[in-house]
Order: structure tokens, then C-alpha cells, then sequence
């Protein structure tokens, strides 16, 4: 079994997520396409060659998530197998987040280059989120630690997704934008947080103690076959991946649909979406807190229940007030009922304890614990996941005319960026450039971003209470006969000697 849970790996390891969150989970795959549609002009034909990219890109990473996670448990090195790839990924995601966000580049240019940096990020980022979660399962097997060193990284992830959503709207759109274009402040921003990245994930790299017991196990040899027999054979893996999936589906649709919604409905300024988003992040932040205590004295299928819960309601209260509420208390209710939203992100949380609780339950079933392919489970859907809702949120986007919009504003920020305008003048050409997005284009984007994610957390509720059953006591009973099955090789490779 693990080794228990020391304060070292416990804040070493969550601090790493810090970094590597607000420069590629949040900047680089949370904006990138904020970055395209209000920095770049593009053609309906160009912005559905960037839309097929990123669709394309994210299946092709998705593919490539298991196969390093079968590269991650046959690495055996003086380093560790984690290390490695956690160092190598991290170099050259930083490279390819500059690249990306430091360019001039317009049209058919802009459109290779997109495809080009975002291939790479599929590879590069995937050496580094492999193997950084995939290094957890390894530091913590005992519940209590855990769920606790799941609740503090996340509480880091927070942060990170906290400073993200106040930092990117605020000092990227309106008034306050750095270098006084957006052009030039993505370019900042992104120089700033691949240098966080750089200090925190050395953090874990340098100060993270790897379990050494674990180390010993035989190493996998990797193969299509064997890699798609582990995922096939753990049931419980299979049903978390389609859960996670849905989950990160619904990520992808708020974060795709939100920004330019709020921008429509209440003016092109950061205050207004970083308000939005951060509304949701405190209510999540308070969870993830609060999970470890409220997990061992609740239980994880009530907390999966008041997740679905607080989700769908958030989002069917945002839907009532977008429509119906005078405009001068529109915008602090909608932000409120992101806040409900918010609270449910336990949902996710839960799935996370059970997708690394399927790492000893697949040790259980199968004699091996391969936390590299059980865990770039979680990788792979993901990606899948973001990739369906980044299609279906774009298209839904070129549908009813959003480039209208965005092409204006565009257009502007190249300007003040090259000094063709002022501030002033780009600010008030911005005011008037609503009125190019066609008649009914907001309410039509709050229907999108309010029925489709409460659809999909009820139904990955039913899943969840049909199909998962690794249940506290069930992973209680699994972890008690793992140590009979070692206390009774260790006496039987006693008694040969």
C-alpha cells in the first residue's frame, strides 16, 4: 500500500496545479478562442477552420492520453517515472502558450499557426497532465488522505481558476487593457503565467517525494491491446470517464458561450464576465474547502445529489432572470445564480475521488495498479469532453451571427494596438458595436448556456446513481483484503527464503 500522506508531497504537489491552471487549463484552453474572435478578423470559413481545428486537435489528444499513460507506467528512471515527463511537458507547453498569444498574425496565417500551436499543445500539455495526476493515486491510497490532498490541489486549481477569471476579462476587454489593446495585453498575460507555471511546477518537480514501494512494481509494457484491455476491464473507470465527460462537456459550453453573452447583454467590459465567472469560483472554492469534512460525514452519493442539484437550478433561475428581470437587476442576479452553479462543482470533486479509487480497485480486480492509464482516463475525457462542447458552441455561435460582433471589435483592438486610435476612440466605437449583432442573438445565447448544462447534470446523475459502486464502504472492504493479499506474499516470500 501507499505510504501515508506527509506535508511535503501534500503542498508540494498541490502547488503545482497553480501554475500550470491559470497558463494552460485556464489562459491557453479557457480563452484561446476568446483571444481568436476579439483580437483576430476572421471569415465565417476561417472561423469554422479554426473551429474544426480545435475539434480535431482535442480528439487527436484525447487518443494520445491513454497511450501516455501506458508510457508513464512502463517509465522507470533515477528520477522517478513522474518526473520526467512532468519536466519535458511543462518546457514545452510553456513554448507553445507564448507562441500562441504573441502573434500578429490575421487570416489564413493566423488560421495555420492556430493549427499548428494547437497540435503541439496536445502533445506537450499532455506529457505534463498525465503525469502530474497520474502521480496522485501514488502519493495518498488511504481515504482521509485522499480526499484531502484531492481537496487541497483542487483548492489550488481554484485559486488558479479564481485569478484567472478576475485577471484575463478585467485587463483584457474595455478600459483597463494592458498595453491599452487586448491585442497586447494576451501577449503580457500570457508571458506572466507560463512564468508562474515555471515556479510552481518546479515546486513539485524538485520537492515531491515519490512512493519508492511502488517503484519496485513490474513495469507495464505498452501496448493498444493491454492499454484498452485495463480501461475495458475496470468497469468503474469506464462509467467515471463517460461522467467526467459530460461534466467537461458542460465546462466547455459555459466557458465557450458566456463571455461573449455578457459582452452582448451588458457591455465590453472585463468587470462584468470576470464578476460572472468569479461569482462561480467562490461558491466552488467554498466546496472544495469544505470537501474532506463534508465528504466523511455526508458521503459521496449525497454530495453527488446536492451537486446535480445546485447545478441545475443555477442554471434554470440564470435562464428566468436573463429573460424576465428589469435590466437594472439583471446582471446581479444572473451573476448569482452562477454562484449556485458554483456549488456544484462537488460533482466533480466526487468523480475525482472515484476515478483514483478505481486505481486500487483495478489492483484489486487485476493484480496491478496502472495509475498512468486509469488516470489519463480522466485526460482523455476531458479533452473529448471540451472538444464536443467547443463544436457545438461554435457552431451554435456562427449560427445566429456572433461575428458580427466580434469582427467589429476585432477590428478595433488591432487599431489601438497599432496606435491607428485612441483608447478613448476604441472605447466608443466598442459602445456602438453591438448594435452589428443580429436581433435576439443574447437571449438565444442564455437559452444555450442555461438548458443544456441542467439537462446534462441530471442525466449524469441517473448515471451516477445506476452505474458507480465504489462506494466508502466498498473501497474500505477493497483496501483490507489489498494488505491480506500483501501480508500474505510477504510471509510466503519469507518462508522460501
Amino acid at each position: 500500500m501507499s505510504e501515508r500522506l506527509g506535508n511535503r508531497n501534500l503542498w508540494c504537489f498541490s502547488l503545482g496545479s497553480i501554475g500550470r491552471d491559470m497558463a494552460a487549463s485556464g489562459l491557453f484552453m479557457g480563452h484561446l478562442m476568446n483571444y481568436a474572435l476579439f483580437t483576430k478578423t476572421l471569415t465565417a470559413v476561417q472561423f469554422s477552420a479554426l473551429t474544426a481545428i480545435m475539434v480535431i486537435a482535442r480528439v487527436f489528444d484525447a487518443l494520445n492520453d491513454p497511450v501516455m499513460g501506458g508510457i508513464l507506467d512502463a517509465t522507470r528512471t533515477r528520477w522517478g517515472k513522474f518526473k520526467p515527463w512532468l519536466c519535458s511537458g511543462m518546457i514545452l507547453t510553456i513554448i507553445v502558450i507564448l507562441v500562441s498569444f504573441a502573434n500578429s498574425l490575421q487570416g489564413w496565417s493566423y488560421v495555420a499557426l492556430f493549427g499548428l500551436m494547437y497540435f503541439a499543445f496536445s502533445i506537450s500539455f499532455t506529457m505534463n497532465d498525465i503525469s502530474y495526476w497520474g502521480m496522485l493515486p501514488a502519493l495518498a491510497s488511504e481515504p482521509n488522505d485522499r480526499n484531502k490532498l484531492m481537496a487541497v490541489t483542487n483548492i489550488m486549481c481554484g485559486i488558479a481558476g479564481f485569478l484567472c477569471g478576475i485577471i484575463v476579462p478585467v485587463f483584457t476587454a474595455g478600459d483597463q487593457a494592458l498595453g491599452g489593446s487586448a491585442v497586447n495585453a494576451y501577449a503580457i498575460l500570457a508571458v506572466l503565467f507560463c512564468a508562474i507555471m515555471l515556479v510552481t511546477q518546479l515546486i513539485t518537480i524538485i520537492g515531491v517525494k515519490e512512493n519508492s514501494a511502488l517503484e519496485k512494481a513490474k513495469p507495464f509494457k505498452v501496448s493498444a491491446k493491454g492499454i484498452i484491455g485495463i480501461i475495458k476491464n475496470n468497469d468503474q473507470v469506464v462509467w467515471c470517464g463517460i461522467l467526467l465527460l459530460i461534466h467537461f462537456f458542460v465546462y466547455m459550453i459555459t466557458s465557450s458561450i458566456s463571455a461573449v453573452y455578457i459582452y452582448l447583454s451588458f457591455g465590453y467590459q472585463g468587470a462584468y464576465a470576470s464578476i460572472f465567472t468569479v461569482s462561480s469560483m467562490v461558491a466552488a472554492s467554498f466546496v472544495i474547502f469544505l470537501f474532506t469534512p463534508i465528504a466523511k460525514r455526508f458521503g459521496r452519493k449525497t454530495l453527488a445529489r446536492f451537486g446535480t442539484l445546485s447545478s441545475a437550478t443555477g442554471s434554470l433561475i440564470m435562464l428566468a432572470c436573463g429573460l424576465f428581470a428589469p435590466q437594472g437587476l439583471k446582471f446581479p442576479l444572473i451573476a448569482a445564480s452562477n454562484a449556485i452553479i458554483g456549488f456544484g462543482n462537488v460533482f466533480y470533486l466526487v468523480m475525482l475521488v472515484n476515478i483514483a479509487n478505481c486505481v486500487e480497485y483495478n489492483e484489486y480486480l487485476h493484480g496491478a495498479r496502472n495509475e498512468g492509464v486509469i488516470f489519463s482516463v480522466r485526460a482523455f475525457v476531458s479533452k473529448l469532453g471540451m472538444a464536443i462542447g467547443q463544436f457545438v458552441s461554435m457552431l451554435f455561435c456562427l449560427a445566429i451571427g456572433v461575428l458580427s460582433f466580434t469582427n467589429k471589435i476585432s477590428s478595433l483592438e488591432n487599431d489601438a494596438s497599432k496606435g491607428l486610435i485612441t483608447a478613448a476612440e476604441k472605447a466608443v466605437a466598442i459602445e456602438e458595436a453591438a448594435s452589428f449583432a443580429p436581433s435576439g442573438s443574447a437571449a438565444a445565447l442564455l437559452c444555450f448556456l442555461s438548458l443544456v448544462p441542467a439537462v446534462c447534470m441530471i442525466s449524469a446523475y441517473l448515471i451516477y446513481r445506476k452505474k458507480i459502486v465504489l462506494s466508502e464502504e466498498r473501497y474500505d472492504e477493497i483496501l483490507e483484503e489489498l494488505k491480506k493479499r500483501k501480508e500474505q506474499d510477504g510471509a510466503a516470500q519469507t518462508v522460501s527464503s
